[in-house]
């Protein structure tokens, strides 16, 4: 008898568990409160531009070949996680997984180049394109004496860290404190516990650089000052497989993991908005039997996984009654990301854009330590902001009319435990930046040349996205919810509940919650006793046998 599966949410981390559990030989459903698919990657179109409303770095594109290269009960979790192929440093361009062959089935994925252009508030910046000498060139530039074999001694201890923390552990589940205590001497020796931002400071004298090497974490909600610098390995992750982008935008790759599911027999359900998971008591057990919907229908199935926001799951969809490593007094203890403002916008092009600005574009503001307390610490909306604007029409003129561009900022901000009224905060601040944009000359005479102007903030997230406080990225990836201390992927507390996606193991961003999907799909194979058959290693080549 076949097994079935509820997958509630279809963000990127639901859409790959899907396809894991298609693999595995469940029939899936997929259920969704939107309309259409991604959760936080669904797309906004309007006035003929479309906007990826959520991830658009695209980073490891074997995580997506693997995805595009399952089979209907060949569930292939056994095989490398990193073959060697995909390993070295150069193996960005000759793996030729930038779209491997099963990928390019369903979209097409191409490098960006360079991955971020980082503007500081004084006008310079920094292109960092994971060129070795060409980044050399640029710590020489900007850098203070000293700092350019700061680099090599941070390049060789990032790599360490990347080796180790991704290579070795990446996907391991922390499902108990021994395994956690195992590995705690190595983080201690790669000196991996300290702060990004502290680590980076080691090695960097410039300010400029000690912002380049630790702003990645803000894309993952983590504040650089408070994530423990085993984070220090996105860095030698975007190196080592570069940045890309799937032509069409990031709902194009949403899009192709939906065909694929349905093509492996998964089934869709829109407009589903979740109210209860459904637990049954057999003796002493708690047992997830499937979910009530908000319309009252209720649907059964032999396991359930979450890719719902942690804390939303735990506290709205699962009655108190049936938790208790999971209670309320746990689950609101955890402290949550932060939130953003995002804002969405096209403008008539002027031939211009291309000079000074990138696809990807982080810029810094005036202040950045001070900055990050504001939004972590304080919780206050400052009056300076930093922003990552993303123009994917630089690259793929199809998303805007023609002559146009679209494009999105997105601001950094604290959650909603902070009190703003974002009702009267928000059009005035989204203003504010466009202006800036306008008026430092990253993109002059943006007023009169804008078209379009819609945004988001974190009420978006807490009521649209049921996302706990409104965060964007789930419990805040600090050292204290790192590894065994991030909510862990199978519920303690209900059997047949699982979790996945950025909220737990292990952790935020397209990455690695396509990484949370395998080790979900590796926990509930062992659970039910599903054993990999000898198959064909489509994605690497060789015959495989467990």
């Amino acid at each position: 008898m076949t097994r079935t599966a509820i997958v509630i949410g279809s963000g990127i981390g639901g859409l790959a568990m899907g396809l894991r559990l298609q693999s595995l030989g469940f029939d899936t459903t997929i259920v969704e409160k939107l309309d259409g698919p991604g959760g936080r990657a669904y797309v906004r179109q309007v006035d003929g531009f479309t906007f990826d409303m959520g991830p658009t770095v695209i980073t490891v594109p074997h995580f997506i070949e693997e995805l595009f290269s399952l089979e209907r009960g060949k569930p292939h979790l056994h095989l490398p996680d990193f073959p060697p192929e995909v390993q070295g440093e150069d193996k960005r361009i000759k793996s030729g997984l930038s779209g491997g062959p099963n990928t390019s089935k369903y979209v097409q994925i191409v490098p960006i180049l360079p991955f971020y252009r980082i503007y500081f508030d004084d006008g310079t910046f920094f292109d960092y394109d994971g060129d070795p000498e060409n980044t050399r060139r640029q710590v020489r530039e900007l850098g203070e004496p000293g700092d350019l074999e700061g680099y090599e001694r941070f390049h060789a201890d990032a790599r360490a860290i990347f080796q180790r923390g991704f290579l070795e552990l990446g996907y391991t589940h922390f499902g108990d404190l021994g395994t956690m205590l195992r590995v705690v001497p190595d983080l201690l020796r790669l000196d991996a516990v300290r702060t990004l931002f502290s680590f980076a400071s080691k090695y960097f004298k410039s300010p400029k650089l000690r912002q380049v090497f630790s702003f990645e974490t803000l894309l993952i909600g983590g504040n650089p000052l408070s994530v423990p610098a085993i984070y220090a390995m996105i860095h030698f992750v975007e190196k080592t497989w570069g940045i890309h982008f799937a032509l069409g935008g990031t709902g194009a790759l949403v899009r192709a993991f939906v065909q694929k599911f349905e093509e492996l027999g998964g089934k869709m359900r829109y407009n589903a908005e979740v109210k209860k998971i459904n637990v049954v008591r057999e003796g002493r057990k708690k047992i997830a039997k499937g979910i009530t919907l908000a319309d009252g229908s209720v649907l059964h199935a032999d396991i359930v996984v979450s890719n719902a926001d942690y804390a939303h799951t735990y506290l709205k969809l699962i009655e108190p009654q049936y938790r208790f490593w999971n209670s309320d007094l746990i689950v609101k203890k955890r402290p949550q990301s932060m939130s953003l403002v995002v804002i969405y916008f096209g403008f008539k092009a002027d031939g211009t854009e291309g000079q000074k600005l990138r696809h990807h574009n982080i810029i810094l503001g005036p202040r950045y330590e001070e900055l990050l307390r504001d939004i972590f610490g304080r919780k206050v909306l400052a009056k300076d902001f930093s922003q990552y604007l993303h123009i994917p029409t630089l690259t793929d003129p199809s998303l805007a009319p023609p002559g146009h561009h679209a494009a999105y900022t997105l601001i950094p901000v604290p959650h909603n435990g902070s009190g703003l009224d974002w009702d009267l905060l928000g059009e005035p601040f989204v203003n504010k930046v466009l202006r800036f944009l306008d008026e430092r000359g990253y993109l002059p005479g943006l007023m009169e040349r804008l078209v379009h102007k819609s945004f988001i903030t974190p009420d978006y997230f807490e009521h649209t996205l049921n996302s706990y406080l409104g965060n964007a990225f789930g419990p805040e990836p600090i050292l204290a919810q790192s590894a065994y201390f991030r909510p862990h992927n199978r519920s303690e507390d209900i059997a047949n509940l699982y979790l996945v996606g950025a909220g737990v193991q292990p952790g935020a961003g397209t990455p690695s919650v396509m990484m949370s999907a395998k080790m979900t799909a590796r926990l509930i194979a062992e659970d039910f006793g599903i054993a990999n058959q000898p198959v064909e290693n489509h994605l690497h080549g060789e015959p495989v046998s467990v």
